[in-house]
């Protein structure tokens, strides 16, 4: 969290590593928010293991922002990480 002018705080988000990974689109709805239609795909990233991915955390996947919803060792072995994630995008 950064300070702002205004007192508030804005959350930022950096870069940490650039890695290959498997991406599959699981399920996607399309529903109202209080600003538009809210369209929400929910993706399953497998990547190797890393212990600095966690819940909260953000995928950048080919300009597409994906937010981590879970992550878990896949094989016990700590040689994959599976993470479920949520791309969420509004339309007007």
């Amino acid at each position: 969290m950064t300070g702002e002018d205004g007192g508030g705080h804005v959350a930022l988000f950096v870069p940490i590593a650039s890695v290959w990974a498997r991406v599959r689109s699981l399920s996607g709805r399309q529903g109202m928010s209080a600003d538009g239609r809210a369209v929400e795909i929910s993706h399953s990233v497998v990547l190797r293991f890393r212990s600095d991915v966690s819940p909260g955390d953000r995928i950048v996947y080919r300009g597409r922002t994906l937010d981590v919803v879970s992550a878990g060792d896949l094989n016990g072995q700590r040689t994959f990480l599976s993470c479920t994630c949520n791309e969420t995008s509004f339309t007007g």
